[in-house]
């Protein structure tokens, strides 16, 4: 028994072999199975976004949604809140014309971005 644990830790058995194919399929095993019951910590985070990043989806023929950062509209306070969110979104497509617009806020409440439907 010792024999064939040294071999199977040096791999020293050929292909097509039993122990060969015993190894592999603990390889695989290992693989395939362990990510169900081991938490490697892998996992994208949600929702963090750059301060500068806003997220465009296209939703039809010139249709967009944009998931802007508070931070950025929070800029100059002297423009109307609107044009604040036709100028985020006009550095990236041009002009668009606001259809509506929502607040997302985080667990505390707290406004975190806003949400625009925009088209041409």
């Amino acid at each position: 028994m010792g024999r064939i644990l040294k071999s199977y830790i040096f791999w020293t058995y050929e292909r097509g072999n039993f122990h060969y194919d015993v190894m592999v399929t603990l390889i695989l095993a290992f693989i395939f199975i362990t990510p169900h019951y081991w938490n490697y910590g892998d996992h994208p985070s949600v929702g963090s976004f750059a301060p500068s990043e806003v997220v465009v989806r296209s939703i039809g023929a010139d249709a967009f949604t944009y998931q802007i950062p508070a931070e950025q509209v929070r800029g100059n306070s002297s423009m109307p809140f609107e044009s604040r969110l036709e100028q985020s979104i006009g550095r990236i497509s041009g002009p668009m014309i606001i259809d509506h617009y929502d607040t997302l806020k985080d667990a505390s409440g707290k406004v975190t971005a806003y949400k625009v439907w925009a088209h041409r």
